[in-house]
């Protein structure tokens, strides 16, 4: 089920949103503000995000270039206020997959989400990219994503994959709380000490084959959590196609 961000300050419009998206198969998450959408991004994996620029805090424009910036999720932009041909261009070239204006049809807004929401699985890269390789999985840097042989392609959230990373920089290495709670922190929002845990809990629900008895990420007594491998950076590495 795809995960649909939806932004805007109007609470009628969210629910209307919300409701239409939840009955066609979506999953929806209707916020008012863009503090929530980056706590969102730290925590999920997000297929879509939907926003109405003039709704939030500062200018419309960067508010569009914030969201793109926070995550790379696949953009809509949804906009009551009166605009010209180059505001919607300017939103366009700053990264976004689509503008609708206000007010507008579900059925054909329905219609947009689903072509955004398949475009944006469709992931161009490059022949080669930057990875990690540690025991059997490697981690594709550009596309946040865990692979190993003969399995399924697991996506990280923003936390999991900034903390992920931050194991691999220091094999081997006890980092504390106060250093993974920095290398976990998005764009200002502040990610709490539980959050660590909970955290390391979801990685090692992906990377370890009995989570509650962890050989690759372990945890020190008092003093922080170590990952136990050898770690090896591929500066150039073609991905599956």
């Amino acid at each position: 089920m795809k995960h649909v961000v939806v932004i805007d300050s109007d609470h009628d419009m969210r629910r209307i949103i919300a409701d239409y998206l939840s009955q066609h198969a979506f999953r929806v998450t209707a916020v008012a503000d863009m503090q929530s959408v980056a706590r969102i991004v730290a925590t999920e994996v997000i297929d879509l995000l939907v926003v109405d620029p003039g709704s939030v805090s500062g200018k419309p424009q960067e508010a569009i270039q914030d969201l793109i910036a926070l995550s790379d999720t696949p953009l809509i932009v949804i906009s009551g206020d009166r605009i010209d041909e180059m505001d919607k261009v300017a939103a366009l070239e700053r990264g976004a997959r689509d503008y609708i204006t206000k007010p507008f049809g579900m059925r054909e807004f329905l219609a947009r989400i689903r072509v955004a929401a398949r475009e944006g699985v469709i992931v161009k890269v490059e022949p080669d990219r930057r990875a990690y390789c540690f025991n059997d999985w490697t981690l594709l840097v550009k596309q946040r994503l865990l692979c190993r042989p003969a399995a399924e392609e697991i996506k990280l959230t923003a936390a999991e994959f900034n903390l992920l990373v931050a194991f691999l920089n220091s094999p081997r290495q006890v980092l504390t709380r106060e250093r993974l709670l920095a290398a976990t922190r998005l764009n200002g929002v502040e990610i709490f000490d539980r959050s660590v845990d909970v955290l390391i809990l979801r990685l090692r629900r992906k990377l370890e084959e009995q989570p509650s008895n962890p050989v690759l990420i372990r945890t020190q007594r008092r003093m922080g959590y170590v990952l136990d491998a050898e770690v090896t950076i591929v500066d150039r590495i073609r991905p599956r196609r």
